[in-house]
Formats: C-alpha cells, structure tokens, sequence
C-alpha cells in the first residue's frame, strides 16, 4: 500500500534529518532496509525510537570489505541510497555515489547534510540551531528586545532537512522514470531552511516585513495574531486575519465597542492586547473552546503533543496511531487510490536478519555465510 509501493530504498543509519526523511518514504509505502554500523569504536549507536517505523534493519561492519559488499550488494537490488554523513566519508567508506551508481546506474544517491555537499562551511560541524542561523531563519522568531529564541529542531533537522531530502528522493524517481538514469540528491539543512522563509523575503520587498524581531503582525506583535494565556494557566492561539473574523472574534470576547482601534492601527495593539488578554484571564482555555468551536473567529487551543490526540478534528481524521506501543504521528499525505497502509514498528517488532536478507534477493548460502563471517549482524 501507498504510492511508493515497490521502490527500495537502502538507509545508512544516522540522526534525525534523514531518518525522519526515511520514515515519509517507508510511510508512503517503499521498502526501506536501514544498515546500522557495527563493530569498532566509534560506531554509530542509533536509538530506537519513532522515527525506526516501516524499516527493516541489518548491522553490517562498513569497515569490512564483506561488510561493504554487503552494501554493494544490496544497492544493486535498490532504487534509492540515503547517507547522512560529511562530505567525503561515504567515498572513505567505499560507498559514495560513483562507486554506488557505477553498480547501479539508475540509483538515486540521496545525500543528507547540514551545510551541503561544498562551500566553506561543508565539512564543519553544526547542529539545527546553527543552520537556521546562518540561513536567515532564526534571527526573526522571538519577542522584541529579546534574544532569538530557537524553535526546538523542527525547522532545520525536520522541515528544511529530512522533509527536503524526502521531496528531493520522490522528484529523482519521477525523472528517473523519464530519462532512466539515477542522479545525486544534495539535500542540506541550511539550504532547506532557508527555502522556508521565502514568503518572508517576498513580504520585505514589499515593505511588509520591517523592523526589529517580534515587531511585525504574524511574529506576533499584532492583537489578532498571537497567544493568550486563560485562567487555568493555559493558552489559546488567536488568528483572525481578515476583517470579518477579526468582528466575529470581537464579538465572542464581548468587545465589539466602535471606539476600539481599528484591527490594523500598529499602535492600537499594545492596548488592545492588554485588554483581550485581561477577558481571556476569565475563563479556562476548555471554556474559550467550547465558546469559539462553532466560529470563524480563527481561535484554537494550544495543546501539548502529548494531548494533541484528544482533540475531537484529530481524533476524528485519525492524525495520531499507535505503533509499538507508542502513539504519534499517522502517516501524511492521505491519498484516495494508494492510501498509506498502517506503520508497524521497526522490523515488525523483532529483527530477523535472515529473512531481511532473504526478503532482499539473498540467497540461504549467502545469508548463512555473511553471518558466520559477521559481516552482518
């Protein structure tokens, strides 16, 4: 099940971005077998968790050349290759994308990194936080005359990383299917971050994105875009844009007076903040949504992702499953022929390594030789 049903992507294990984007594909239903490196100090120890779903895994000794092989073998069964490594290290290891698609001409070498394949900050070291640094994406978020505040690692390692390299794999593969030739896919942080703040550079030629941090209406400055906090501690996210829902939300608050600033008067904000603020302090963020769920007025609850699952629109579209005993995240996009099937825990639940391996075109005296040699684990 799922659009992707049939292609084979092999996944040398790494951290966050690529397994994320590994996960989109396994999700949209390819056949992702994920090699974690064994053996040596200095081996890469991936932790279990939920980003593992839909793979089928093996632990194969990259500094082996059976272990290699091993990597060379299955890549010539394989549509897609993901590394997530500095430049250079996958050519040390003997699986860089002219050895690899030397073996398979039409492999698509997806490449995993936060600075990208060159330029002067290609081999250094660097985290989410200094991606969207040096790509423009973090000097905005915060409040004004604070520091910028980092948004956890959704806009590097996830938005502008794995999402990227997984929309970068599936265009590879429809050009593949026109031209018949694989390509290599440069996927990095810095260059995806960056492509998210495109709406803003087009608002700031416009003249409709100035001034310092958190001074602008959707940073949070005006009183129809921002967060309240209600009685119960909590908070309620407003939103309400265009005119018509900013006087519906007016109405449900109880201020729809004609001697309050108009909805865009900059320097109508600050008091009107005050005051919407006072009247959310009334009451819990349970009653403001019970009040506001029939309404245009563009106000919603701010819930925790530990909580997001009790909402009554995700609840009913099904946007959080449970896999392997913990819940998170369902599959998306929908589609209404291919749908995604249901994920499954990371080797359905329990490793066998033989049948992977089987699964993978290996025959029974191949299997039993490579793990008699330990070259795969």
């Amino acid at each position: 099940m799922g659009p992707l049903t049939g292609v084979k992507v092999v996944e040398i294990a790494s951290l966050a971005p690529a397994p994320f984007g590994c996960m989109i594909l396994a999700d949209l239903g390819a056949d992702v077998l994920r090699v974690d490196r064994a053996g040596g100090p200095g081996g890469l120890v991936v932790p279990t968790g939920i980003l593992d779903r839909g793979r089928r895994t093996i632990a194969v000794d990259l500094k082996s050349a059976q272990g290699v092989q091993v990597v060379h073998d299955v890549v010539a069964k394989a549509d897609v290759f993901v590394e997530g490594f500095r430049p250079g290290v996958a050519e040390r290891l003997g699986i860089g994308p002219e050895t690899l698609q030397g073996i398979n001409p039409m492999l698509v070498y997806a490449r995993m990194t936060g600075w990208g394949q060159d330029g002067p900050l290609a081999s250094r070291a660097g985290h989410d936080i200094n991606y969207i640094a040096v790509a423009g994406a973090l000097e905005l978020i915060g409040r004004p005359g604070q520091r910028p505040h980092a948004p956890q690692n959704l806009l590097g390692d996830f938005a502008g990383g794995g999402m990227l390299l997984a929309l970068g794999v599936v265009s590879a593969l429809f050009e593949r299917g026109r031209s018949g030739q694989g390509q290599v896919v440069d996927a990095a942080m810095v260059d995806g971050a960056a492509l998210l703040t495109t709406f803003l550079h087009g608002m700031h030629a416009n003249g409709m994105w100035e001034g310092e941090r958190g001074t602008n209406a959707f940073e949070g400055a005006a009183s129809f875009y921002d967060t309240y906090e209600t009685s119960d501690a909590k908070f309620v996210a407003v939103g309400c844009v265009e005119p018509q829902f900013y006087a519906e939300f007016l109405q449900r608050l109880g201020l729809a007076d004609p001697e309050l600033p108009s909805q865009h008067d900059i320097n109508g904000w600050p008091p009107m903040k005050k005051r919407i603020a006072d009247v959310f302090q009334s009451k819990t963020r349970a009653e403001w949504t019970a009040i506001f769920a029939d309404s245009d007025a563009c106000v919603s609850p701010v819930l925790s992702p530990w909580e997001a699952h009790e909402h009554p629109h995700n609840d009913a579209r099904g946007t959080f499953v449970e896999v392997g005993g913990v819940l998170q995240p369902a599959p998306a996009p929908r589609f209404s022929r291919t749908d995604n099937a249901p994920p499954v825990a990371v080797d359905d639940g329990g490793r066998d390594v033989a049948q992977t391996l089987a699964a993978w075109g290996f025959d029974e005296p191949s299997i039993t030789r490579l793990q008699e040699t330990a070259a795969v684990r």
